[in-house]
């Protein structure tokens, strides 16, 4: 006799945990052609409330790590996912009906995008800082720092490549990250989460939610103890709300871009400047 498969219910990741939505609610995954994939948590506003309470407990933590120390987790998140680098491919080709050839593109891209970013954790500021000119017997240093909190709504076209290209970015400098996966293929996003879990990063520094953006977005954008608010792949939604309500709580906001290639800007984004008046010995 033929077996039936146990379909598997992916989970929200929150805190560094695998909870189910408080809502009790789920939804389809379902391939480009239709058919059945998985069964995934549908997040609701409690779980995004509770993702940023993690999120804000983790602060500082992961802000407190030396630069050097962020650089090497970031590193083994991208040896893991090169472990699992067939997975990845098989989830993105069933899912998003693409070429396995452009599947295993976007995975080594994204496994690459980890690498850079892992990189620059302890370079960034040496770019972004300076020693200013002052007049008198005064040292004036311009030190980034991150700004704590960051909410994004993932690109919505892009099931890995993009999570990662919003996600990785914002952790070097040292914030903690609430992200809403794309809509439509939120599978590589889950198995990304059980990546991070068994990897080095902290609970609560990343934390997963799927569902419905339009959703939850406002939510986040709302939420007082969300510091920053990263629209990338809000293109779809009314993301002009969305700015004016981060504008009641002064969030810095990156509006929708089609473009998230990796680069300076996308790290320096989200960190506020601190300036420091130091005096010179007179000896």
């Amino acid at each position: 006799m033929s077996r039936l498969t146990v379909p598997k219910t992916y989970k929200l990741f929150i805190g560094g945990a695998f909870p189910r939505s408080e809502s009790g609610r789920t939804f389809e995954i379902v391939s480009a052609k239709g058919d059945f994939l998985a069964n995934a948590a549908q997040a609701s506003r409690k779980d995004a409330r509770d993702a940023v309470k993690a999120a804000r407990a983790a602060v500082p933590g992961w802000s407190g790590a030396t630069a050097y120390n962020r650089g090497q987790v970031l590193y083994r998140i991208a040896e893991l996912l090169e472990g699992r680098r067939g997975q990845f491919i098989d989830e993105i080709q069933r899912g998003e009906n693409v070429s396995r050839t452009s599947a295993e593109k976007q995975v080594d891209e994204a496994i690459d995008r980890w690498v850079w970013y892992a990189g620059w954790a302890d370079k960034y500021t040496q770019v972004s800082g300076n020693a200013n000119p002052v007049s008198g017997p005064f040292f004036n240093l311009s030190v980034p720092e991150p700004t704590g909190v960051v909410a994004v709504v993932a690109p919505q076209d892009s099931s890995l490549l993009g999570l990662v290209s919003v996600v990785a970015p914002a952790l070097v400098t040292g914030n903690t990250v609430v992200v809403v996966a794309s809509e439509q293929f939120p599978l590589s996003a889950i198995s990304l989460a059980e990546v991070l879990a068994t990897s080095d990063v902290p609970a609560g520094v990343v934390n997963i939610l799927t569902g419905m953006p339009g959703e939850i977005a406002p939510w986040l954008a709302s939420h007082a103890d969300v510091n920053a608010l990263d629209l990338a792949g809000a293109e779809h939604l009314d993301w002009i709300e969305l700015q004016i309500s981060a504008a009641d709580t002064l969030k810095r906001v990156l509006a929708p871009q089609n473009d998230v290639a990796p680069s300076l800007d996308r790290i320096t984004a989200f960190t506020e400047t601190k300036t420091v008046w130091h005096t010179k010995s007179m000896l």
